[in-house]
């Protein structure tokens, strides 16, 4: 079917969305004049993005490999767009295997696992990603690298969902076993008054008072599965975990451990994090569009950044979003501030 002309020559672009995206997401590109007798051409950053779908209003454009800039352009044959800004996300570290958030210290040091398949051992458990996005081996000898997070002073702390042991990790490196038996440990998360809490995949959480003592917080469904956790700023700790349902939730727990739903109908999500604004961002699908989404404190949502194969993200002192998918890492400079932990 020949494409409809536009009665204005020029392209003109009047919505991209999502707000960002890394290689492989998709933009959605509103407007008019995309299309005259041939296909419309987009650029991103100067690098061209597969079309998708293409209509004289209406684009969907692939993210290609090597896309940096975020400058969206479009081309119907005769003349060009002006650009769009939009935030692309920069590859800063590959060959790895997350399976959870991304750790950032307080220097803006990015920490991200190898964690491999239940049982592998891998030569390197965690890599340190520097401020020059140089990576370099941090943690060796340590089976199944899960759930990353760090104190108030600067320790970080890495779950195990091989042994159930959480291992405190000093700045340069020393490793020594936190806590133990806590069962196919998997996600980890401080509360402001520095207790630590391990969510076990058979359902429970357990909560780890600073001088070790430990609790039972709250019991879930094992189908739930604690494998991510994050606290909000209403000192509620919010749960995720994936299954093979197109219409999982996000729980959260209370300081008294009753379990509630907060918000129902994502795709598999997985690693969360919060702005100072109290939005929560999931790495997940919603509406069958993979990537973050934001979810609102009115519990409306978005897709904020596409992209596929996302477990987790986390905000950098910079503003910037880490978005780890399940071998790289990206860097999208978003301009928004985290939660402070502490």
């Amino acid at each position: 079917m020949a494409l409809r002309k536009s009665s204005d020559p020029k392209p003109q672009i009047s919505q991209v969305s999502p707000h960002a995206a890394i290689a492989g997401g998709e933009l959605v590109i509103r407007g008019k004049g995309f299309a005259k007798a041939e296909r419309p051409r987009v650029t991103i950053g100067e690098v061209g993005a597969p079309v998708v779908i293409g209509s004289d209003s209406f684009i969907i454009a692939r993210v290609p490999e090597g896309a940096t800039a975020g400058e969206v352009v479009i081309e119907n044959g005769d003349s060009t767009s002006e650009s769009w800004a939009c935030d692309i996300g920069v590859p800063i570290a590959d060959s790895l295997h997350p399976v959870a958030n991304p750790a950032i210290d307080v220097f803006g040091n990015i920490y991200s696992t190898f964690s491999g398949s239940r049982g592998q051992k891998v030569p390197v458990a965690v890599y340190k990603v520097d401020l020059n996005f140089t990576m370099k081996p941090f943690i060796n000898d340590l089976m199944n690298a899960t759930g990353l997070a760090f104190d108030a002073q600067g320790m970080l702390y890495i779950s195990s969902r091989y042994d159930g042991m959480v291992y405190q990790v000093t700045p340069n490196g020393n490793m020594s076993v936190y806590v133990e038996g806590m069962g196919v440990a998997t996600g980890i998360a401080f509360d402001k008054e520095h207790n630590l809490y391990v969510g076990d995949r058979s359902g429970t959480i357990f909560k780890i008072s600073p001088n070790r003592q430990i609790f039972v917080f709250a019991t879930i469904e094992p189908s739930l599965a604690a494998y991510h956790l994050a606290f909000g700023p209403d000192e509620y700790l919010y749960v995720s975990g994936p299954t093979t349902s197109s219409f999982d939730s996000i729980h959260r727990i209370s300081t008294q451990g009753s379990v509630e739903t907060f918000y129902r109908g994502l795709g598999r999500p997985q690693g969360l994090a919060f702005d100072d604004e109290g939005r929560l961002y999931a790495a997940a699908s919603i509406g069958g569009h993979k990537g973050v989404v934001r979810i609102y404190p009115d519990r409306r949502a978005d897709l904020f950044l596409s992209g596929p194969g996302i477990v987790g993200l986390a905000f950098t002192p910079s503003r910037a979003m880490v978005v780890a998918t399940t071998n790289a890492l990206y860097r999208v400079d978003v301009g928004i501030k985290g939660l402070p932990l502490f």
